[in-house]
């Protein structure tokens, strides 16, 4: 089974370097124009609840059913939500986060491990759903957190969380040959729905 790990396209939070979790923002304009069809049609393609990944999956793929995994959402940041990394280069709440190598509890959001915890449960449990089902593709539109957790965990070749963040409109794919013995995915290819405009 190939899977289809991939990031909504850009928001306007994104243009501006803001963290962006829990806030249901749509895509922007140039996000919107920037992204393209993708080169295959699923029937289904699984989403998280905010906004951003069901108008991405509304454009990549056009017909597809659109199914929400709640768990799938994206990091709450908490009090950083909406600033960026220069709006709180003196925030010390902030600058403790950072200097954690970004592990600990955000103030009135999560931690790494919470998020990365129910990201991956609801991630194995629709890869085991979805090959119980025999299928031959799985596509995901999601988060960059959601690509972080799920592929730190789960994906060969090993690399740490931050490595597996995809660009806005693209992400992996993978190869789930091996996930029933051994619970791992193998990195096929990276893919990027995205071109036209760029500034």
């Amino acid at each position: 089974m190939k899977i289809y790990l991939l990031r909504h396209g850009e928001t306007a939070y994104n243009a501006r370097k803001k963290y962006l979790g829990r806030t249901d923002l749509p895509l922007s304009k140039r996000g919107r124009r920037k992204l393209g069809r993708a080169e295959f049609a699923p029937e289904t393609v699984y989403i998280s609840p905010l906004r951003r990944t069901a108008e991405t999956a509304d454009i990549l793929f056009p017909h597809a059913r659109q199914i929400v995994v709640p768990d799938f959402r994206e990091m709450d940041f908490g009090v950083f939500e909406g600033k960026s990394y220069l709006d709180m280069e003196h925030f010390q709440p902030y600058r403790d986060w950072v200097d954690g190598g970004c592990q600990g509890q955000i103030p009135e959001g999560e931690s790494m491990a919470a998020f990365s915890e129910r990201t991956c449960a609801a991630f194995e449990a629709l890869m085991n759903q979805t090959l119980a089902a025999g299928e031959e593709r799985l596509a995901i539109v999601a988060h960059g957190g959601t690509q972080m957790a799920a592929l730190e965990r789960f994906a060969l070749p090993r690399r740490d969380y931050f490595s597996w963040c995809g660009p806005l409109g693209g992400g992996f794919v993978l190869d789930g040959a091996h996930w029933r013995e051994e619970r791992t995915l193998t990195l096929l290819d990276t893919v990027r729905y995205t071109g036209g405009e760029e500034g």
